[in-house]
């Protein structure tokens, strides 16, 4: 019987490391259907008490990564006193690193995003993803660290997305049916490109329940088989044109297909 958990994520920064705590915990729980509700940059005790109220009236799980001592203080407090579950993610490791380093903590949330350079390289990575995502602008091939090509459905928009998140610049261009390709594609370091392919079947099946999704008919031209295949050997044409790496994403998640183009990539000097 499948139950339902409500996790409350709150922080004084923006959440991120606790979300990403919460989101990898819980797929070990495939049972139990959970809810994740983020409550990023909470300052203030009134603010947060009334999270707090509401997390009691929903007898929800607190994951909580404040830096500030006083809402870390009054979050423990809280749950104790109301029986609710919870977990410090940072508090007892800057107590433990305390310890261990003799030296008091800043604690001044968003510190790390705003020194680390890391941050701000993934922010503009992901702006790229979005400005040159479905070769908006050809011009964006010769500036991306990765070029994704590949025809619909193969992922390229969410494996540029989840790239970007790893701080590459990426850009990507759908390879449709009697289009012609980019010059400035030919321009780009072959190493760089990376051609996506998928099964027929599977990508027959895809393109189905997308005109599904969209209440219309799924046996079109667009889902027809033979015309799917005759895409596949066009795209791969192209890819022995450019000799270019291909990666079959068939059977591949997001994260598998992106570990392989990274690793793939020329390393830097």
């Amino acid at each position: 019987m499948e139950s339902n958990v409500k996790i409350y994520v709150v922080s004084d920064s923006i959440g991120a490391t606790a979300l990403s705590l919460a989101q990898a915990v819980t797929v070990q729980f495939p049972k139990t259907k959970f809810e994740i509700k983020r409550f990023p940059f909470i300052t203030t005790v009134s603010i947060l008490q009334g999270i707090l109220n509401s997390a009691k009236r929903d007898h929800a799980f607190i994951i909580h990564t404040f830096i500030t001592k006083d809402l870390t203080e009054h979050t423990n407090e809280f749950c104790v006193k109301n029986g609710l579950n919870h977990y410090d993610a940072v508090g007892n490791l800057l107590t433990e690193l305390e310890k261990q380093t003799n030296e008091k903590p800043l604690r001044k949330p968003g510190i790390n995003h705003e020194t680390d350079k890391d941050y701000f390289k993934k922010i503009e990575a992901i702006e790229f993803a979005v400005n040159y995502d479905d070769g908006k602008d050809p011009s964006g091939f010769t500036k991306a660290d990765i070029v994704l090509l590949g025809v619909s459905r193969t992922s390229k928009t969410p494996l540029s997305l989840y790239l970007a998140n790893l701080g590459y610049k990426v850009a990507n261009l759908p390879l449709v049916p009697h289009t012609k390709i980019p010059d400035e594609l030919f321009k780009v370091d072959k190493n760089k490109i990376f051609g996506l392919t998928n099964d027929p079947e599977i990508l027959n099946d895809i393109r189905k329940q997308r005109m599904i999704a969209y209440g219309l008919d799924p046996n079109t031209q667009y889902s027809d088989l033979g015309n799917i295949e005759s895409e596949l050997n066009a795209a791969n044409e192209l890819y022995r044109k450019l000799g270019c790496l291909v990666i079959n994403v068939a059977h591949k998640s997001i994260e598998e297909t992106a570990t392989l183009i990274v690793e793939s990539l020329p390393k830097q000097k």
